[in-house]
C-alpha cells in the first residue's frame, strides 16, 4: 500500500516535467504605453487592453536593491527551495494551530506567480491548481525567469502593475535607477496594494518598509545602522498623474499605430510647451467666435525639414462628448485650399505661365444630368482680366475652374493622390470641376503635409510622430521651380490685398505663405501656411456640420494660424523664401500680362521661364491703345458684358496716380520692426518719375517698386512726371505694444 501511494506521489510530482510552463508561454505582450514629448516631458499613459498600467522589463533593467528587497520581503529562501517551500508550509501550519490564527504565510514567489497567472477564488481547489501551476513553472523556468515574470506582474496599487510602471509613476525614475529607500518602499506595496498605496496610506507603507528593512538585516544584506538611515531618508513622490495630461488625440492616434511588443516608453516629436500653447489658442479662438455659432477647432504644427509633428490639437477639449472627435483626422470639404496645387500643376505642365491672364467673369459650365454650373466668389464680384498671381492670391473661383478645365480633373486628382490625399477615392467625374473649389473631402493632416511639400519645393515625405518612427522614403514630385513660384505668390501680401485687404490676419511681419478656405454654407474654415521652417494648418467649424454664421477662412481659421505662427517665430525670424530656380523677372503690364508699349498705367514684375523670354519681347501689350490721340483700354470681346458693368477702369485724366497709400489713410507701424511701405502708382508712359516726401526730394532704390521707410507722423507724398503730378496725404502711427506683431503691407 505504501509503495502504491509512493508511486502515485512520484507520478504526480514528475508529471509537471512533462507539461512545463516556459517563459515564452507566459510572456506579457500587452502593456501600457507611456508617452513623453521630445524633451522628456510627460504627456500621458494609455493603459493596456486589460486597463492596467504596466511595463515589462528584463531582470538586468531592475535595480539590485529592489531584487534583494522583494525577495527578502516575500520569499527569503527563493534561491534555495523548489516551487513549494515545505519547511515554510510546516511552520505556517504549526503556528496557525498553536495560535488559532494565521501568523505567517507559506507562499513562495513561484506560488504567487502562479496565482497572478489566473483569476481564481480563494478555495482549496484553487490552491491545488496554484500548486500544480507552480510545479509546472518550476519545471520549465529557471529562478531568474520566474523572478522576472513575478516582478513585472506585482500589484503596486490601483491599476499599476510591475516594478517599472511603479518606479516611473511614484518616483519618476526607471526601475534600474531605484535607490535603496525607493526600492524598499516599492517592495513593501505588494503585501497589501490597496492599503499600502503611497498616495493614500503613506504611514502604513512606512511601517511595511521597516519590515522589509528588517528582513534585509536578517538576511545579512544590511546592518541595523544602514537600515535606520534608509528608513529616515526623505523620498519624494511624483505628482499623481491622471491618465493623459496633454495631446490626447495625438496619444490615442499613436497608440493605434504602435506594436504592443515594442518599447512601451514612447518619445514623441511633440513639444509639450508648444502643444499647450496651441491648445489654449484653439480654445480662445473658438470662444471668440461663439456668437457666430462656432464650437470647435483644430490645429497642427510641423517642422518642414524633418516632418516632425510639433503640436497636434484635435478639438477644444477631448474630455467632452463632442471633443473626442479628432478634427485633424476628420474628413471635411477643403474649400479653396487645394487651388495652389492646381496652379502649380498647370505651371509645371506649361498650361499656363506666370503672366497668363485669366478671365474672372460670369461663366457657365454644362454638367451632364445637372443644371448649369456657375462658380462664383463669396463677394459675388468679378475682377475681369487677372494675372495668375492675383487669381491665386485672392482665391478667385472662376479662374481656378478655368485652369482645372485645361488641366483636366483626372490629372489634378492624380496629383492630389501623389500629395497624399488618400481619401479622394471617387472617380474624376464624381468631383468634376468643383474639385478645385472643395467638392472632395480631405483631412487637416493631409492638407498640412501637402503644404509642407509645397514649402519643400515639391519634395514629399511622410510625417513623423515619434523618434522610433522608421524613416520614410522621399519623393520628388517635380522640378522645384514651379513649387517655389507658388510659394512666392502665396507670400505676396499685395497680391491678395483685393480680397483680404492690407491689414488682414494673413499678413505677418516675416516671410510666410498662406492660403485660406471656406466650404459651402460656411461649414468649415481653413488656414494653411508656412515659413521656411514650419508649416501650420488650422480648422474652425462644427463637428456636426452645422453652418457657422458668416465666418470665412480669414475670419475663422486665419487668426488662429497667425497666433501659432507668431509664437513659433518669436525667437528667430525665418529666412526669406528661395527665388524660383532658373526663372527670371521681367516688367509687364499689370492688366495684360505682356511687355508694355509705354501706354500701360501699372507696371509690375513677374517671373518668366527662360524659354518664354523670346515671346515676351515680341508679344507686346495690346490692352492699352492710343486711339485718336487718347489712351483707351481695349479688352477682348469675352469681357464686353463684364466691362459694361464697370465704372472704375477709366484712366485718370492726368495719366499719373498714386494708388497706395490713398489720401487720408492712417497706417500703423510696428515699433519693433517699422519696415517699409510698398508704394503703388500708375502712369501712362515709361518716362522717369520724380518723388517728393514732405516737400523734400525722395529717390527710391527700385523705381518700379518704390519702398518707403515708415516714420511716425503726418506724411505728404507727391509724384511728378513732366507737367503731370499727383499727391496724397496720410499719417503713420506707432501701434500699441500688444499689436506689434500685426502686419499690413510691410516688407
Amino acid at each position: 500500500m505504501i509503495a502504491v501511494l509512493g508511486a502515485i506521489a512520484l507520478v504526480v510530482r514528475l508529471t509537471p516535467f512533462l507539461m512545463p510552463l516556459q517563459a515564452a508561454d507566459i510572456a506579457q505582450t500587452d502593456q501600457a504605453f507611456r508617452f513623453y514629448d521630445r524633451n522628456g516631458l510627460f504627456l500621458g499613459t494609455v493603459l493596456s487592453a486589460d486597463q492596467e498600467n504596466t511595463s515589462v522589463v528584463s531582470l538586468d533593467e531592475v535595480s539590485p536593491y529592489f531584487q534583494q528587497a522583494i525577495i527578502a520581503a516575500e520569499d527569503g529562501d527563493f534561491y534555495h527551495h523548489g516551487p513549494l517551500d515545505l519547511q515554510a508550509i510546516a511552520r505556517a501550519t504549526y503556528q496557525a494551530i498553536k495560535h488559532q490564527k494565521i501568523v505567517s504565510g507559506a507562499s513562495t514567489i513561484t506560488m504567487q506567480l502562479a496565482r497572478m497567472l489566473g483569476d481564481r477564488p480563494r478555495t482549496l481547489h484553487a490552491k491545488l491548481q496554484e500548486i500544480w501551476v507552480a510545479w509546472r513553472l518550476g519545471a520549465g523556468m529557471n529562478r531568474q525567469e520566474i523572478l522576472t515574470a513575478y516582478i513585472n506582474r506585482l500589484p503596486m496599487g490601483g491599476n499599476i502593475y510591475g516594478v517599472e510602471a511603479a518606479a516611473q509613476i511614484y518616483f519618476g525614475v526607471a526601475a534600474a535607477d531605484l535607490n535603496l529607500a525607493q526600492a524598499t518602499l516599492l517592495a513593501a506595496i505588494p503585501n497589501s496594494p490597496t492599503y499600502l498605496n503611497p498616495y493614500h496610506y503613506w504611514d502604513n507603507l512606512k511601517q511595511r518598509q521597516r519590515y522589509v528593512l528588517e528582513r534585509l538585516v536578517a538576511e545579512g544584506e544590511l546592518s541595523p545602522e544602514q537600515a535606520d538611515r534608509v528608513f529616515q531618508e526623505a523620498v519624494t513622490l511624483q505628482p499623481r498623474h491622471q491618465g493623459i495630461l496633454s495631446a490626447p488625440h495625438f496619444v490615442f492616434l499613436l497608440t493605434d499605430q504602435l506594436d504592443t511588443s515594442q518599447n512601451p516608453v514612447i518619445r514623441t516629436t511633440l513639444d509639450k510647451n508648444l502643444q499647450d500653447f496651441v491648445a489654449a489658442q484653439v480654445r480662445q479662438s473658438v470662444l471668440n467666435l461663439n456668437q457666430n455659432h462656432v464650437h470647435q477647432g483644430a490645429a497642427i504644427a510641423i517642422d518642414n525639414q524633418t516632418g516632425e509633428i510639433l503640436a497636434y490639437v484635435g478639438s477644444t477639449d477631448y474630455f467632452t462628448p463632442q471633443g473626442e472627435t479628432d478634427g485633424i483626422q476628420s474628413l471635411r470639404q477643403p474649400g479653396s485650399t487645394l487651388k495652389p496645387f492646381l496652379y502649380q500643376l498647370a505651371l509645371e505642365n506649361r498650361i499656363i505661365r506666370p503672366n497668363t491672364i485669366l478671365a474672372d467673369i460670369p461663366t457657365y459650365y454644362a454638367i451632364p444630368d445637372a443644371k448649369l454650373y456657375e462658380p462664383t466668389d463669396y463677394d459675388e464680384k468679378f475682377l475681369g482680366p487677372v494675372r495668375v498671381r492675383l487669381a491665386l492670391g485672392n482665391s478667385l473661383n472662376i479662374p481656378a475652374v478655368r485652369v482645372l478645365e485645361k488641366v483636366g480633373v483626372e490629372a489634378f486628382l492624380q496629383r492630389l493622390h501623389q500629395l497624399g490625399f488618400q481619401h479622394l477615392t471617387e472617380a474624376p467625374d464624381y468631383y468634376g470641376l468643383g474639385l478645385t473649389l472643395g467638392s472632395g473631402e480631405v483631412t487637416l493632416m493631409e492638407l498640412a503635409n501637402a503644404y509642407r511639400t509645397l514649402a519643400n519645393g515639391g519634395k514629399k515625405s511622410d510625417l513623423v510622430s515619434h523618434f522610433a518612427h522608421p524613416e520614410s522614403a522621399t519623393t520628388f514630385l517635380s522640378d522645384s521651380s514651379t513649387w517655389q513660384l507658388i510659394t512666392q505668390m502665396l507670400s505676396d501680401k499685395q497680391a491678395r490685398a483685393i480680397a483680404f485687404g492690407v491689414d488682414s490676419a494673413l499678413n505677418l511681419p516675416f516671410p510666410a505663405a498662406v492660403k485660406t478656405g471656406t466650404s459651402s454654407n460656411y461649414r468649415d474654415t481653413w488656414a494653411v501656411g508656412f515659413s521656411e521652417k514650419y508649416t501650420v494648418a488650422t480648422w474652425i467649424g462644427n463637428f456636426d456640420g452645422t453652418p457657422m454664421q458668416q465666418v470665412s477662412g480669414v475670419a475663422g481659421a486665419a487668426p488662429l494660424w497667425r497666433e501659432i505662427m507668431l509664437h513659433l517665430h518669436q525667437q528667430r525670424e525665418p529666412s526669406a523664401f528661395s527665388e524660383p530656380a532658373a526663372m527670371v523677372k521681367r516688367p509687364i503690364c499689370a492688366l495684360s500680362g505682356k511687355k508694355s508699349t509705354g501706354l500701360c498705367p501699372v507696371i509690375v514684375q513677374e517671373y518668366f521661364f527662360p524659354e518664354d523670354l523670346a515671346e515676351y519681347e515680341m508679344d507686346l501689350d495690346d490692352f492699352y491703345q492710343e486711339i485718336n490721340g487718347e489712351i483707351r483700354l481695349v479688352l477682348p470681346p469675352e469681357y464686353d458684358r463684364w466691362l459694361a458693368t464697370q465704372t472704375t477702369l477709366a484712366m485718370p485724366q492726368s495719366g499719373l496716380k498714386i494708388l497706395f497709400p490713398q489720401d487720408g489713410d492712417r497706417l500703423l507701424s510696428d515699433p519693433n520692426n517699422p519696415g517699409q511701405l510698398v508704394v503703388q502708382f500708375q502712369t501712362t508712359n515709361q518716362e522717369p518719375v520724380q518723388w517728393r516726401l514732405n516737400g523734400n526730394p525722395w529717390q527710391p532704390d527700385d523705381p518700379q517698386n518704390p519702398k518707403l521707410r515708415l516714420t511716425p507722423g503726418p506724411q505728404t507724398l507727391e509724384i511728378r512726371q513732366g507737367d503731370r503730378q499727383d499727391q496724397v496725404n496720410f499719417s503713420v502711427e506707432v501701434a500699441p505694444s500688444q499689436t506689434t506683431k500685426r502686419g499690413f503691407s510691410v516688407n
